[in-house]
This record gives C-alpha cells, sequence and structure tokens, in this order.
C-alpha cells in the first residue's frame, strides 16, 4: 500500500486541511515553503492519465479554494501549483497529487532543497490558522 493510501486510511498521521468522501490535503511533511500542502483524491490512481474527468475537475476546483485559503492564511504573494506524473518527470509517490506552494519572494527553491523543519506544535497551528 502506497504511503498516501496509509495516509487516507489513517495508518500515517497528517495535519489535515480538507477531507471530505472523495479527496484529501494535507500539509506536507517537506514544507518546501511554509504552507505547502498536498491534494489527492482518496480513490488510488497513479498519475494524471488514470484520472476519471470528474475527479479530476473535483480536485482541481479544490486546488483552487484552498490557494485562496494559503495565500490568505500565509501572507504568500502567489503560489505554484505542481503535479508531476511517473518518474521520469519526478513523481517520488506513486498516487496522483497536486501540490499548491506558497511563494513568499523571488527565491527559487527546488524539490532537492533543504526543506523547512517544522515543529508538531508549528505543523497543527499552520494547519488551524489555513482551517479558519
Amino acid at each position: 500500500m502506497c504511503v498516501f493510501c496509509k495516509i487516507i486510511n489513517n495508518e500515517i498521521g497528517s495535519y489535515k486541511i480538507y477531507e471530505d468522501e472523495k479527496i484529501l490535503a494535507f500539509l506536507d511533511i517537506s514544507q518546501l515553503t511554509i504552507g505547502h500542502t498536498l491534494v489527492i483524491p482518496k480513490k488510488h490512481y497513479e498519475t494524471i492519465l488514470d484520472l476519471d474527468s470528474e475527479t479530476s475537475k473535483e480536485i482541481f476546483d479544490l486546488v483552487r479554494k484552498l490557494s485562496l485559503k494559503i495565500v490568505k492564511a500565509t501572507g504568500a504573494k502567489g503560489v505554484n501549483i505542481i503535479n508531476n506524473n511517473n518518474e521520469i518527470a519526478g513523481q517520488a509517490v506513486n498516487h496522483f497529487h497536486i501540490h499548491i506552494i506558497p511563494r513568499y519572494n523571488t527565491q527559487e527553491f527546488s524539490f532537492n532543497t533543504n526543506p523547512n523543519k517544522l515543529t508538531e506544535e508549528e505543523f497543527i497551528e499552520l494547519a488551524n490558522k489555513i482551517n479558519n
């Protein structure tokens, strides 16, 4: 079972931002920038190529709504919306997911940079801030 399916099944903890019967959004454990969030379908799809049209529409609508909430909660000046499909494109977890990465300045980052290290208390505070 993939790590995201384990998160969906509450076998691994997460800092949830949104959840309904089809979709889960949670703070990425490797915060490239503060507020970095992952949006995933609860049903296991490996890539965007496997998604059905309805799920795709629901996920992307939620990505837009969450982006607005994250920008408001964090004071970010913008967001990157990133989706990698298959290993060749940088997909590390074989469960479809979209990254919402808040941007605060022109500082460049890559997925190979050192992520921000947050304590559990900081994750809880950030999740609560975005959810309010």
